[in-house]
This record gives C-alpha cells, structure tokens and sequence, in this order.
C-alpha cells in the first residue's frame, strides 16, 4: 500500500522528478525567512519587498489552482507568502501609522 503511493507520487506530473517539484519545495525558504522576521522590528520591515511577497503569494495561488496537473505543493507555498506578507505588512502599517499618531499627540502637548 505505502509502495504503491509512493510510486504514484514518484510518477505524478508534479512529482519529485521534475521542477513542479522543487520549485515550490525551495520556495518554502522565503517564507520560513519571513516567518523568521516576525520577531524582526516592524520599522525594520520594507514595503516593496513585503507587497512582492503578499502579491507573489496571491498570484501564483490563483495560477497554481488552473493549471495542469494541479500543484497542490505551489499552492501551499503560496498561501504561506501570501499570509506571512500580508501579516508583515499589517505590522509595518500598525507601527507606522499608530507611531505618527503618537508623535502628532505629543508635539501638541
């Protein structure tokens, strides 16, 4: 039994034996990285490189769902980027914005 789905996910089009494969499986590494900024501070956290990977994350889950064989790995990754992005910018914009709100109270004291 557990040969037989092994041997499936060796022949699968999106299996071990091709770049569906690894692709997404080393795509992992950017967002284990962004998980790993999370005790980062927020204003150390840049926009673009946060919204590139909110939007990557968006797209390619979207893309991986209409394509040929179904990459289910891709998808996974993506959700991933697209979660830790878009938690990475929640931060950077609760810092920024409720840090101006702060500066503002206090120079008007």
């Amino acid at each position: 039994m557990a040969a037989a789905k092994l041997q499936a996910l060796w022949n699968h089009p999106a299996g071990p034996k091709t770049i569906h494969f690894w692709a997404p499986t080393f795509k992992w590494g950017i967002s284990i990285a962004n998980i790993a900024d999370f005790s980062k501070p927020p204003e150390k956290l840049s926009y673009p490189q946060q919204i590139a990977v909110t939007a990557t994350g968006i797209i390619w889950s979207r893309y991986s769902t209409v394509i040929t064989p179904k990459n289910w790995n891709l998808f996974s990754v993506n959700i991933a980027m697209a979660g830790t992005g878009i938690y990475q910018l929640s931060r950077k914009l609760r810092h920024d914005y409720s840090s101006e709100a702060e500066v503002k109270a206090v120079t008007k004291e």
